[in-house]
Parts: C-alpha cells; structure tokens; sequence
C-alpha cells in the first residue's frame, strides 16, 4: 500500500468511527482499532472493549452524543501514522435543571499503524479546545455552579459540567489548544511516528 493509499485508508476510518458511534453499530465501531487499542475521553480511559460497551450502555439509557468532523491531517512514516480530525462534539442533557446543547471544539488525535496489511487505531486522544452550552428553548435561562465548573479546563468545561450532572466522572487534565497535555501529546506523537513504543 502506498502513502496515498495508506493516507485514503486511515482518513475512512476516522469518518466511519464517526458515523458509527452515532448510530450505535456497536460491532463495526470496534473495527476501528487494533485489539490492544485504547480510547481516551473527558468520561472514559480503557481498552477499545470497555469504551464500545460504556457507549451501549448510555445510548441504551436514552444519551445522545453526536460528532462532526473536519479536515484531516495525516503524518505516515512507515507503518505508523499520525492522525489530526477536527472535529465538534454535540451533546444534550440538563444543566441545572434546563435542557440545553452542549458544543465541544477540538480535534482526535490518533495514533495509527499497520498491521499485517490492515491499518487500524491504537490509541484515540482528543484534544478539547473550546465549548459552550445553550438552552434549548432560548426563553429558558441557567446558572452553573463555578465551584464546580472551574473545576474543569476550559477547553471542555460545559460538556464536563454536563456530564458530571448525568453521573459520570469526568477527568481533569486532558489537552487544550494550549499548555504542557499538548506539549506532551506531541511529544508522545513525535516519539511513536520514530518507532518508540507508546507511553500508556
């Protein structure tokens, strides 16, 4: 397979991830990775199997999440790949009591490879760089808790604040546009598209 078409491969399946997690087909989401993949998310960090099931599980309790996608940037150097997709998480629950959508601005970082012929995700880390929340009725208003909500980076302090409430717990040092996560982030990419093995 040559760079173009390692380039045409890698780009498919970060569309179809997308198409599928937001149509709960369960069984070819998981395609997306290698075996040993893992995920990481603002409510998750696991193996490709926990995350496919913790998805099921809150689309079976009526969640609705869905992604839109951007431009690709992709770095081949042998059978490993650097993978950056812009892309927006969309979400609606109730904050303080108010149904409101939530919108998240970022990228997926991914880290690919080549497997006996077949390209997959080893490990997907998104980069969350701005959000905003809005009532779904404009005519309704809210008030956050800044005690709680100034507890999250500002890159995706709304969906976390929103998710919290749902009863997920929510990490707090995932990376922005700015600052040492992505300053390592990089690093981590530099280091797996040179050959080193991942950090985690």
């Amino acid at each position: 397979m040559n760079d173009n078409e390692a380039k045409r491969t890698i780009r498919d399946i970060v569309e179809s991830w997308a198409i599928w997690r937001d149509s709960g087909q369960w069984e070819k989401l998981a395609t997306c990775w290698h075996a040993d993949g893992r995920m990481v998310a603002t409510w998750f960090t696991g193996s490709v199997e926990q995350f496919v099931a913790g998805c099921k599980a809150n689309w079976d309790r009526g969640g609705m999440s869905c992604h839109f996608l951007g431009g690709v940037d992709i770095e081949l150097n042998g059978s490993r790949a650097i993978a950056q997709t812009k892309m927006q998480i969309l979400g609606r629950s109730k904050l303080e009591g108010v149904m409101c959508d939530t919108c998240c601005t970022g990228r997926f970082y991914d880290f690919f490879e080549e497997r006996g012929g077949r390209w997959a995700i080893v490990l997907r880390q998104p980069v969350y760089e701005k959000d905003r929340a809005d009532p779904v009725n404009p005519n309704d208003a809210f008030t956050l808790d800044e005690s709680l909500a100034s507890q999250f980076p500002v890159g995706y302090r709304h969906l976390a604040y929103a998710q919290t409430q749902e009863g997920r717990t929510v990490r707090r040092d995932l990376p922005g546009l700015r600052g040492s996560e992505i300053e390592a982030l990089y690093a981590e990419g530099r280091d797996w598209l040179a050959g080193q093995p991942l950090r985690r």
